[in-house]
């Protein structure tokens, strides 16, 4: 028997480089990564999806055209 892996689709989000910035949102607590933007002028963070490993990571940045992302604690 074969198995085929479920290919992860995300919800996409408008994302304007000019107003936001790329950012993962790290735990200090847990270590639980969270990748989304934060607006320049106010701060306020939108959370996109869960990080659990690096392709989860890699499927944000293709998907948005993000080659670096800030870490905020």
């Amino acid at each position: 028997m074969l198995w085929k892996r479920k290919k992860t689709a995300i919800q996409t989000i408008s994302y304007d480089p000019a107003r936001q910035t790329a950012v993962l949102k790290c735990s200090i607590c847990n270590g639980e990564q969270t990748a989304g933007f934060q607006d320049k002028e106010t701060g306020k963070f939108q959370e996109v999806m869960l990080i659990q490993n690096d392709s989860d990571l890699n499927l944000f940045q293709k998907t948005y055209g993000v080659k670096e992302i800030k870490k905020i604690y």
